[in-house]
């Protein structure tokens, strides 16, 4: 399980529409991820862009996955797609 969104949530959305997987949609008490599209923003970003906006600090990154994991997950989501800025992943040296 990449991210989780805890009680903290506010239900404001910016999870939401910063995912580049379209791995959160709305829920009933606050947004749910579907863990087999999260790719931690690997491919597009640096960072986990869910946490990096998240206006009340209720997303975490709970069970990294390591870079080879985000990859296939990446790849498989998006086939025609080159990945982006996987320096920073290499550095972070997840595996």
């Amino acid at each position: 399980m990449p991210v989780a969104i805890g009680q903290d949530c506010i239900t404001c959305g910016a999870c939401e529409w910063e995912c580049p997987s379209e791995a959160i949609s709305p829920g009933a008490l606050r947004p749910k991820v579907d863990q087999s599209r999260c790719t931690e923003c690997y491919g597009f970003f640096g960072e986990a862009q869910c946490v990096v906006v998240c206006p009340a600090d209720a997303i975490r990154v709970v069970d990294p996955c390591t870079t080879g994991e985000l990859l296939r997950r990446f790849e498989e989501i998006h086939p025609n797609r080159a990945p982006q800025d996987t320096w920073i992943w290499v550095r972070i040296d997840r595996g």
